[in-house]
């Protein structure tokens, strides 16, 4: 019997279905010894969550201190400090409220919590700066006018009563006009925004204005309809005078930032959104902490055109975090807390309920980072969060589409020293030499090309950026020859990637007066056909295609000769050896008609381990008309029938509909009549079982590994292990189903690309062995149990008014259950965890340790950690 349930739970992760939750906490309930009903706090419909179901470090103490009346008070998303110290909050549908912080140990008194006496409501940022408070509106019921506002007071007695409209501002929904930020040298506000608010009139620009959607092959809406249509430059951080006349764009591509903090340095970061309909895509990318820099930008498009983070023509993130819906953010100075936690950055995830704890270091021109679980509950919608000068506590408000709101007090009752932390100011070469190049995107610098050329090869990939967009910034003819005749190859790659961008025109923004110079984008395709291959790093040959796809997308194909020779070039060289290098060669050899790309795509995704990998490589190769044999096609259009099994966001099916639609319109009428009997062929949706059983044939159960066995065996045997099978293993035990690692994978458990940085052998061994021992806080199902004792067990995914909406399988997104708060008794964490246990059991040896290997050094099979 043991065996038996051991083969069916390692079937059940390989497949990557996930367990049913309700079903899985029925059926494991009686392998646990007998104990009382855990009965968690009574759901009290006018108060905020219980302290008792919010987890803190140790030494670390939550108060509530105040619940909303949201009848009179409405649902806080927003707070801030006037120039007394007084915080202020905002109702996402109403007004400002603004009250002393309560003294130690007490709650705020609730006679204390004044309405301010203005006309302004629907406030998602406040900024109190100039002797002034400055409000950003968001109001998508359209009541005012969303945009910047600065309130006063006109008479000098305490009393906010004059409100001005600086700038009315377009925005639609959630994605809008949110924070304000004093700068760093507190002469200016920076304002965040999301991509569905449009773009303002701006005067400078650091961000060269030359956005455009740069996708080689069409790209594909959103399978739901959401932003369709919706076009570069996506979400934007501006920079703005006090008087709010002067509007200058800093960074831009982003999808929903919230809000943003500056380090003491005058670093800034952001916290951006994912898009959960992608899960599971090749262009998912979830939610991430982002260094905004001087003329930076993230890559948001809409659709399955998002960029991934290694195109050299967007950045990469500090940290990626994992699915959510980010609000709050700001640094810990000023708390009374011991030094880590001053020092960390503090994200919000309303959806989830979770403060995280980033904890940066310098790392070239750059940051790296680390994140760790600060506060959590559930639910608890978490929108915002202030350090209070005065008591140094942090104060986080919960609320948002009218759900309960609820004011909290974190403080630091521990041993440890809460001592200020002396700040000493990062002193970097690298991040120095950023700066200077930053100091080339605005005003006129003749001398940028000549100071900003030398770094185009910089190995530090910011630099690079900042060195690049400081030769975007100057006329393209001062330095197009340059460009073209450049000997150095990684100069060269990142010069002509930019000319593409500065000299041609993205399609959707063409009209009769304003056409590419199609000569020169030959020229600039000639240069690149001549660069050698060879001498290029793995990032430069990435950074010669994608120049070649933004050539051909900005000035159109390259004529017959210029074809021959980048097919010439490039078709050698594929199948690349990565995954990234062959996402961006297989697009641009199916875009040229390569006569062989269609035969080597299909081994690649006869061969890819993921459902990811297979799904770019079918997107790319739906156009291609030429090189197909019949039996190719019967390929083809097989693996749909096999990907209607496949499991994603909400999305996903459209997205495999989109694929196959295209790639059967691309099918000549008289090869679609010998295809007619695949061509009618249905999907057969099979049930779990089936799934299991394919997924491991030739794979039988070895044995019930013990933790304390494996685990000797791996202390002493990751030398020299291999790394193609550690993968291959990865897959095998369904790991790619529910973790992230590297740039592919689900995202329903935690993220494994840094696990060699957070566990050793055994520490990583034991959450397999017994995945229930001690569950990751982000991932833990919970259980609700209504007043007439049914219960559902899932994951929040949604609040609205009195509504908790649970997702009751990880990987069926629209497997929901609404649960009304009134009607419920008790929340309380699940101690099952959702990840099966047995799923070593159908592997040896040998294979273990393969995987064990390649999960703690990250993919990389030359950390030296590993080898002899």
């Amino acid at each position: 019997m043991k065996k038996s349930l051991s083969i069916l739970l390692a079937l059940g992760c390989a497949s990557g279905a996930a367990p049913d939750l309700n079903a899985a906490a029925k059926k494991a309930a009686p392998k646990r010894p007998a104990k009382p009903a855990q009965v968690g706090p009574r759901i009290n419909e006018n108060q905020a969550t219980p302290v008792a179901r919010i987890r803190a470090p140790k030494g670390f103490k939550v108060e509530l201190v105040y619940s909303v009346p949201g009848v009179d008070q409405g649902s806080w998303v927003n707070l801030g400090l006037d120039n007394k110290n007084r915080i202020i909050a905002s109702d996402q549908f109403g007004g400002l409220y603004r009250f002393p912080a309560p003294k130690p140990g007490k709650p705020v008194d609730p006679k204390s919590v004044k309405k301010i006496p203005v006309d302004i409501r629907a406030v998602n940022g406040i900024l109190w700066a100039f002797d002034a408070l400055y409000v950003a509106v968001n109001d998508y019921e359209r009541k005012i006018d969303s945009g910047l506002y600065r309130i006063t007071d006109s008479d000098g007695d305490d009393e906010l009563d004059k409100v001005e409209k600086l700038r009315a501002m377009e925005a639609r929904g959630d994605h809008g006009v949110h924070a304000l930020l004093l700068s760093p040298d507190k002469k200016s506000i920076y304002m965040i925004c999301g991509n569905n608010a449009d773009l303002t009139e701006a005067q400078t620009s650091r961000v060269p204005r030359v956005w455009g959607e740069d996708h080689l092959l069409e790209s594909m809406p959103d399978g739901r309809g959401h932003n369709r249509g919706r076009l570069a430059p996506g979400g934007i951080v501006y920079k703005i005078s006090p008087d709010g006349k002067d509007w200058e764009i800093v960074s831009s591509g982003y999808r929903n930032i919230f809000d943003g903090a500056f380090d003491r340095d005058g670093e800034l970061f952001t916290y951006d959104a994912d898009m959960e309909y992608d899960f599971n895509t090749p262009w998912y990318r979830p939610t991430r902490v982002n260094h905004v820099t001087s003329g930076s930008m993230y890559g948001w498009r809409n659709g399955a055109g998002k960029r991934p983070e290694w195109y050299s023509d967007t950045l990469p993130p500090v940290i990626n975090i994992g699915p959510g819906s980010p609000t709050g953010v700001t640094f810990g100075y000023g708390a009374k807390f011991p030094a880590r936690y001053q020092n960390a950055l503090y994200i919000l995830d309303w959806s989830w309920g979770k403060v995280y704890a980033v904890h940066m270091k310098p790392d070239g021109a750059g940051f790296k980072a680390t994140k760790e679980d600060f506060i959590t509950g559930s639910p608890l919608p978490v929108t915002d969060a202030i350090i209070h000068p005065k008591d140094g506590a942090m104060y986080i408000a919960i609320g948002g589409r009218r759900v309960q709101s609820g004011l909290y007090r974190v403080t630091y009752e521990g041993d440890e020293s809460t001592a200020p932390v002396k700040h000493k100011p990062a002193k970097s070469k690298q991040v120095s030499l950023r700066h200077n190049l930053e100091k080339l995107h605005t005003g006129d610098h003749k001398d940028a090309i000549a100071k900003a050329w030398p770094h185009l090869d910089n190995a530090d990939r910011f630099v690079r950026w900042a060195a690049r967009t400081a030769v975007m910034h100057r006329p393209a003819s001062e330095w197009e020859n340059k460009a073209l005749k450049e000997k150095n190859s990684g100069r060269q790659v990142e010069a002509l990637l930019g000319l593409a961008k500065v000299a041609g025109v993205d399609p959707l923004h063409r009209s009769a007066d304003h056409q590419p110079d199609v000569n020169l984008g030959r020229k600039i395709s000639a240069a690149l056909a001549k660069i050698d291959w060879g001498k290029l790093s793995d990032e430069q040959r990435i950074t010669l295609v994608r120049a070649y796809q933004i050539v051909f997308n900005r000035f159109g194909h390259p004529g017959k000769g210029g074809a021959e020779a980048v097919l010439d070039q490039l078709t050698p060289v594929f199948p690349a050896p990565s995954f990234e290098l062959n996402w961006v060669l297989c697009e641009t050899l199916a875009w040229l008609q390569s006569p062989s790309v269609a035969y080597r795509t299909m081994n690649l995704i006869d061969s890819a381990l993921t459902q990811e990998e297979q799904m770019q490589y079918a997107r790319s190769i739906r156009f291609v008309k030429i090189g197909w044999t019949t039996g190719l096609r019967e390929r083809y259009l097989n693996w749909f029938l096999k990907a209607a099994n496949y499991r994603g966001g909400a999305s996903f099916a459209k997205f495999i509909e989109f694929i196959r639609n295209d790639a059967v319109a691309s099918i000549p009428a008289d090869e679609k009549e010998k295809l007619k009997e695949v061509l009618a062929r249905k999907p057969v949706i099979k049930s779990p079982l089936e799934l299991l059983a394919e997924a491991m044939v030739g794979r039988s159960y070895v044995k019930e590994w013990k933790l304390d066995e494996i685990a000797a065996v791996a202390e002493k045997g990751l030398k020299n292990r291999d790394f193609a099978n550690g993968r291959k293993m990865f897959a095998a035990a369904g790991c790619f189903a529910c973790h992230r690692f590297g740039n592919e994978g689900g995202m329903m458990g935690p993220d494994l690309s840094g696990a060699g940085g957070r566990y050793n052998a055994r520490d990583l061994l034991d959450q397999v062995v017994n995945p229930s021992k001690e569950i990751n806080e982000q991932f833990v199902p919970i259980v609700v149990t209504r007043l007439d004792g049914t219960s559902e067990t899932g994951i929040v995914t949604n609040l609205s008014g009195d509504g908790v909406t649970l997702n009751t399988d990880l990987f069926d997104p629209n497997q929901r259950v609404s649960v009304d708060r009134k009607q419920v008794r008790s929340i309380e964490p699940s101690k099952i965890s959702p990840m099966p246990e047995g799923l070593l059991n159908m592997l040896n040896e040998k294979e273990i340790l393969d995987l064990t290997a390649y999960i703690l050094s990250g993919g990389n099979a030359k950390n030296a950690m590993f080898r002899q």
